[in-house]
C-alpha cells in the first residue's frame, strides 16, 4: 500500500496553504486518497506553519507526524520541522544543508528566469509532484483550470513555472526518491470538515445561521454566506455570541431550522440561552468547535477539552443531545441527526467538533446523499381543536406549531408555565407535571442513541476507548500495537449524551484516549457505567492524536 507523508512548511503569508490546496487537488485527480491537516500559529504574518499531506491508494484519513518529504520555504521552517524527516526521507529547500535533499533556489530562479517571485509557489508544487513520481500533465490540467479566469498568459506563465520546478526536482531526485505514483482510475473526493458540515446543515434543512466570529468555527458561517444562493441558508453575523444564539432560537421559534457555531469562550456566553431553549422546548443546534483553553488558550490549535462542559451546559434540569462526529463522512450523518432529533424532541443539540476535524481534508467515496434528508415534526394545525403548546404526553413531546402557521395562538415563556404556555405558580400540580414532562423526553431520547463502534474486540485483552475526531488515529494505532504483539481493540463514542444503553465487555482492560488533560470521557464512563480505567493516553499540546503517539504512550 502506498503511504507517503509530505510536510510543507513556511511562514504565514508565504503561500503554504495555496501550495497545499493545489497539491491536494492534483493528488485527487491522480486517483489517490489524500488526507491533509494544518497547524499554524495565531498570527497573520510571520511564525512558522505547516501543511501535512498524506497520500495513499486507500483512504486512511488520519494524521502522521514523520515526513517522507519536507519542503521548507525558508530557513526558519527548515530548522523547526527538519526533525520530522524520517531516516530515509528527503528535504527540499533553497540551500544545500544535508545529504538526502534537493536544493532548488526557488526565489532566485523565479525572479531571474520567470521575471517575478510570485511564481515561487507554482515552482514548489511542480517540484513536489516530481518528487513523488506523479505526472506533470495532471498538474498542468489542475493549474489550467485554476487560472483559467485570469487569462491565457497567466495560465501559460504558471505552466512554465510548474515545469521548471518539476524538471529541477527530477534532476535532484536521482538516487533518493523511490516513489512512483502513476495515474489511477479510482476516484476520491477531498472535502474539508468545515465544508462537509456546512453542506450537511443545508441538506438537513437548516435555513438560518447566526454567529459571531471565533476560531475555529468561523469558516462555517463564511462558507454558508459565500454559497447562500446554492445552499439556501440565510446567515447573520451577530454583535456577539449571546445575540447569535438568541437569534437562532428566535428563528427556530418562528419555524425555520436554525443553528449557531462558536468555540469555548463563545459557548460560555451561550449557556443561559441553552437553558432558554430547554425551557421553551425550542429546537436548537449549536456547533461547538473545540480548541485548547482556558480563556483564549491556543486559538488555532486543537483539543477535546469541552466534553463535560457541553454535557452540563445550562442551569436547571432539561434534556439535551450531545454528538461528536468522527470524520467528514460521519459529519454528514451526525449533522442530519442533530437537526432531526432537535426537531423531534424540541431540544438543544450540541455538536462537538474541533480545529483538527474542521480544518482537515478527508477523502470520501460514495456518500449517498439521497439517503440523507430532513424529517420534519411540526404538527398539522388543521388536526387540532384546542391547541396546547405544552400538552402533557407520554413521551413528553408536545404538538409544535410556529406563530402564524394557523389561527391557533402560539405562546412560550421562559418562566415555568402551564400547558398553554402561561406563567404558573401551581407548585403542587402544574409545576411538577411540566418538570416531569420535559424529563420524559430524556428517557425517550435515550432509547434512540446509537451504541459505540466496536473494532477488533474479540480476542483483545486491552481496549482503547475514545470519542469524536480521535477515531481514525485509534484505528491505525491498533494496527501498530498489533505489530508489537499487543492484542488491542477499540470502543469509540460519537453519541455522548444521553449515553446509550451499553454493556462493556467483561475481562478487558480499558484505556482512555483523548485530546485533553483530564480524560473527561473516562470520568463520564466511570460515572455512568461504573467501569474501571486501566490507563489513559492524553495529548494536550494543541496537536492531534496520531497512531504513532498512541503507540509510544501505551505502556500496558
Amino acid at each position: 500500500m502506498e503511504d507517503i507523508n509530505i510536510v510543507i512548511a513556511g511562514s504565514a503569508g508565504e503561500g503554504v496553504q495555496t501550495v497545499g490546496d493545489v497539491l491536494v487537488e492534483t493528488i485527487a485527480v491522480h486517483g489517490y486518497s489524500v488526507f491533509a491537516w494544518q497547524e499554524f500559529e495565531s498570527r497573520i504574518r510571520g511564525g512558522q506553519n505547516s501543511y501535512s499531506i498524506r497520500i495513499s491508494d486507500k483512504p486512511v484519513n488520519a494524521p502522521r507526524m514523520k515526513a517522507d518529504i519536507l519542503l521548507a520555504l525558508n530557513e526558519g521552517a527548515c530548522n523547526k520541522y527538519e526533525p520530522l524527516i524520517k531516516q530515509d526521507g528527503i528535504l527540499i529547500a533553497q540551500k544545500k544543508t544535508r545529504e538526502r535533499m534537493i536544493a532548488i533556489a526557488f526565489s532566485e530562479i523565479a525572479q531571474r528566469e520567470l521575471g517575478n517571485r510570485i511564481y515561487i509557489n507554482t515552482m514548489v508544487i511542480g517540484a513536489l509532484v516530481a518528487a513523488v513520481g506523479m505526472e506533470l500533465e495532471v498538474l498542468n490540467h489542475v493549474l489550467t483550470r485554476k487560472f483559467a479566469k485570469k487569462g491565457d498568459k497567466v495560465v501559460s506563465d504558471n505552466l512554465v513555472a510548474a515545469g521548471k520546478g518539476y524538471t529541477l526536482a527530477r534532476e535532484g531526485c536521482r538516487g533518493i526518491c523511490p516513489w512512483l505514483l502513476p495515474k489511477l482510475d479510482t476516484h476520491y473526493t477531498p472535502i474539508a470538515g468545515k465544508e462537509a458540515l456546512s453542506t450537511a446543515a443545508a441538506l438537513a434543512g437548516c435555513r438560518f445561521m447566526a454567529a459571531y466570529p471565533m476560531s475555529p468555527s468561523t469558516d462555517i458561517i463564511t462558507i454558508l454566506s459565500q454559497n447562500e444562493k446554492e445552499l439556501g441558508v440565510f446567515t447573520e453575523q451577530a454583535e456577539d455570541e449571546i445575540a447569535a444564539v438568541n437569534m437562532a432560537i428566535g428563528a427556530s421559534f418562528a419555524g425555520a431550522r436554525a443553528m449557531t457555531a462558536t468555540s469555548g469562550g463563545g459557548f460560555a456566553l451561550m449557556v443561559e440561552a441553552i437553558s432558554l431553549a430547554g425551557m421553551t422546548e425550542t429546537p436548537l443546534v449549536i456547533i461547538l468547535a473545540q480548541r485548547p483553553g482556558p480563556a483564549t488558550g491556543l486559538p488555532t490549535r486543537t483539543a477535546q477539552g469541552d466534553l463535560l462542559f457541553a454535557i452540563n451546559a445550562g442551569h436547571g434540569e432539561f434534556p439535551k443531545l450531545v454528538l461528536a462526529p468522527a470524520d467528514a463522512d460521519d459529519i454528514f450523518k451526525k449533522i442530519m441527526r442533530a437537526f432531526n432529533l432537535a426537531d423531534k424532541y424540541q431540544i438543544p443539540v450540541i455538536v462537538l467538533t474541533d480545529q483538527f476535524l474542521l480544518d482537515s481534508i478527508f477523502s470520501v467515496q460514495d456518500i449517498n446523499l439521497s439517503q440523507l434528508g430532513p424529517t420534519y415534526y411540526l404538527t398539522d394545525p388543521f388536526k387540532i381543536q384546542d391547541y396546547k403548546r405544552y400538552l402533557v404526553t407520554d413521551n413528553g413531546v408536545s404538538p409544535r406549531l410556529y406563530p402564524g402557521q394557523a389561527t391557533h395562538l402560539v405562546t412560550a415563556d421562559s418562566d415555568e408555565h402551564d400547558s398553554h404556555g402561561h406563567i404558573t405558580e401551581d407548585l403542587s400540580g402544574t409545576v411538577i407535571r411540566m418538570v416531569e414532562k420535559r424529563l420524559a423526553k430524556y428517557r425517550a431520547l435515550k432509547g434512540e442513541i446509537n451504541p459505540p463502534e466496536e473494532a477488533d474486540i474479540e480476542g483483545a485483552d486491552k481496549i482503547l476507548v475514545g470519542w469524536g475526531s480521535s477515531r481514525n488515529a485509534i484505528l491505525e494505532g491498533i494496527e501498530l500495537l498489533r505489530e508489537d504483539d499487543i492484542r488491542v481493540g477499540m470502543i469509540h463514542f460519537t453519541e455522548l449524551w444521553p449515553l446509550p444503553e451499553y454493556r462493556f465487555p467483561e475481562s478487558k482492560q480499558y484505556w482512555i484516549v483523548e485530546n485533553n488533560t483530564t480524560a473527561q470521557l473516562g470520568r463520564l464512563l466511570r460515572s455512568e457505567y461504573g467501569i474501571t480505567i486501566a490507563g489513559v493516553i492524553n495529548r494536550y499540546d494543541g496537536l492531534p492524536l496520531t497512531a504513532g503517539y498512541i503507540r509510544r504512550n501505551f505502556n500496558g
